[in-house]
């Protein structure tokens, strides 16, 4: 059916990661349920779907409470879907051209502030057993790279060259790109190598680099519980998820007099866009200075 069509091209032409094919999968047959009647799978195409009825479907999500960020995401899914249906001649035109994005203000990213990342790497014990070792090093790896929870998790032997002191990266759409690391950082990668391959021996080039106590590639359920139960240890509120880590490598690096531009190379964003939201976080820091110290702010 052309549900299952339209996946097949985001993972096959689109090159979509498999946590991307998910988040469309279920905005998809969320919407193609109410259309229907009824939340339940269904694979069918609706070629007599109006952008009235795609309308219906916002109110009925904003009834549901919904932010308006996120059906702006289930409504860009809606638009991929149609474009797609057009492309393959099962539509003649998009509903979706007749339909208005319901409007958000973008929050700004959130992130962990300096000093108490300091705690955390300077003055938590993570203990000297393989675990303690294995969590710091997670948590060091994803704040001094920037890299997202699945380009961590996705990581090979061969992508580690501690020798050139760089880390090889697949990002979204299976870019690469390479990313510099400090030579104190590259010693603690391979003593972590050293001491993986002295427990389960050498392993292969396309072998996981990062591996549980089974000797398995990590998954995000566990990176996620790492980096919240020692987040917890230095932050009061707000999100303290791996993501986190990767706006505090933004934020920090931005604050410290790096380069923008630099920055969107490390990250591997597309475009500066969505780069530039890092420079809002040091434009509050700087009104907030600015408050505290002008006499007559």
């Amino acid at each position: 059916m052309h549900t299952g069509q339209y996946l097949n091209h985001l993972k096959t032409e689109k090159r979509y990661s498999s946590h991307t094919l998910k988040a469309y999968e279920n905005d998809l047959l969320q919407f193609l349920g109410f259309i229907n009647g009824e939340y339940e799978e269904t694979d069918e195409v609706y070629t007599d779907t109006g952008h009235k009825q795609i309308r219906q479907w916002i109110v009925h999500l904003m009834e549901e409470g919904i932010s308006p960020r996120s059906i702006r995401r289930k409504l860009s899914v809606l638009s991929s879907y149609f474009r797609f249906l057009v492309k393959k001649g099962v539509v003649d035109s998009s509903p979706m051209a007749k339909v208005s994005l319901p409007k958000w203000g973008r929050p700004l990213p959130e992130f962990v502030a300096e000093n108490n990342l300091d705690r955390l790497l300077d003055g938590v014990s993570f203990g000297d057993d393989p675990a303690g070792i294995h969590d710091r090093l997670i948590i060091e790896t994803l704040y001094f790279t920037g890299i997202r929870r699945s380009e961590l998790i996705g990581l090979n032997h061969s992508d580690v060259d501690v020798s050139a002191m760089t880390i090889k990266v697949r990002g979204k759409g299976g870019k690469e790109r390479y990313i510099p690391l400090a030579g104190s950082f590259c010693r603690v990668l391979a003593e972590y190598r050293d001491k993986k391959e002295s427990q389960f021996g050498k392993a292969s080039p396309g072998a996981p680099f990062f591996v549980t106590s089974s000797n398995k590639r990590l998954y995000p359920e566990l990176v996620y519980r790492v980096v919240r139960k020692y987040l917890l240890l230095v932050t009061n509120g707000g999100k303290r998820s791996p993501h986190i880590l990767r706006h505090s490598f933004a934020t920090h690096m931005l604050n410290n007099g790096a380069d923008l531009n630099a920055i969107k190379e490390l990250l591997g964003h597309a475009n500066l866009n969505a780069t530039q939201v890092y420079t809002h976080n040091s434009f509050e820091k700087l009104k907030k200075v600015y408050k505290q110290a002008h006499p007559r702010a």
